[in-house]
């Protein structure tokens, strides 16, 4: 991990001057790095100022957060971060994007973007940042690792308390699904752990540069105390993980080999207060929690 060293953050979020990417802005500086969007880092570019104005509105930061962004590429997002405060993180995997990300800062946003933390790394393995902890986590996400980098980052950073993220439309109805839902899944059970998880709305192909095949959706959270239980985090979540590996087979069935037989796995349902015949796709993240304990009498 390696953080462009920046100063002290401006005093105040009034400063004027502050320009957002349009198509030819972003066109530009990716010709100037010779850069061709990749589909194995998921870069789509957003190239509409209202689209990231948007984003940072539904998000609600504001000039005492610290932004945590993932994936700022060209810093579409991040200018408009700066709009409203100063102290913005941005963790940016590609070297070449890394190092072209501060100067467009600062001829795009002024003294603002001098102060910027840009650090190349890897999101799924930052364990550390500079500067004060971050508050709020903003960003538009790789399709490919959506889900994992939203997960990891609020097991390592207790800090964020509320995000937003743009990420694949599906991924969107997943992370926000409850119980009972065709579309529910582990992603819907290991987020709930963190947080209160909310759709906040669609976004079309055509605000990207290149246009993805798929359209995106804007994912609210806000940090909840996990459940209280006798059982570890990485246990429950071997239990969800084993209830969808099958979809359609029973949890007495899919927890068979957890509990070390089909009569086991029955029975600790039984104890659980679930019906052995259930399906993944019934249970709340409470039912999982007591269903994990019971796993381990």
């Amino acid at each position: 991990m390696s953080d462009v060293p920046v100063g002290t953050p401006p005093s105040s979020t009034a400063d004027a001057g502050v320009r957002l990417l349009g198509p030819a802005d972003v066109r530009s500086l990716a010709a100037g790095l010779g850069l061709r969007p990749t589909k194995q880092r998921g870069q789509n570019f957003v190239i509409d100022a209202n689209t990231v104005r948007r984003i940072v509105r539904e998000s609600g930061v504001g000039a005492d957060d610290v932004v945590l962004e993932v994936g700022p590429g060209l810093g579409s997002l991040t200018l408009a971060l700066l709009e409203v405060t100063p102290r913005v993180t941005a963790v940016e995997v590609d070297p070449v994007l890394a190092a072209a990300l501060p100067p467009t800062l600062r001829e795009y946003a002024g003294a603002r973007g001098a102060h910027v933390h840009v650090v190349e790394a890897d999101a799924l393995r930052v364990t550390e940042l500079p500067g004060p902890a971050p508050t709020a986590l903003v960003a538009n996400l790789p399709y490919n690792v959506s889900v994992p980098v939203v997960l990891h980052l609020l097991a390592t950073f207790p800090g964020l308390r509320t995000g937003l993220v743009m990420v694949q439309a599906e991924v969107a109805d997943r992370l926000a699904a409850g119980p009972g839902s065709k579309v529910y899944g582990v992603p819907s059970v290991k987020a709930a752990w963190w947080a209160d998880v909310r759709r906040a709305g669609a976004v079309g192909r055509q605000v990207f540069w290149p246009a993805p095949h798929v359209d995106s959706g804007l994912v609210a959270l806000r940090r909840r105390e996990p459940p209280v239980t006798t059982a570890t985090r990485e246990q429950v979540f071997e239990v969800v993980d084993a209830a969808f590996a099958q979809r359609r087979k029973t949890l007495r069935a899919a927890l068979r080999q957890l509990a070390g037989s089909t009569e086991a796995s029955a029975a600790a349902l039984e104890r659980a207060g679930l019906n052995p015949d259930a399906r993944g796709e019934t249970l709340a993240l409470g039912d999982f929690v007591r269903l994990t304990e019971e796993l381990r009498r």
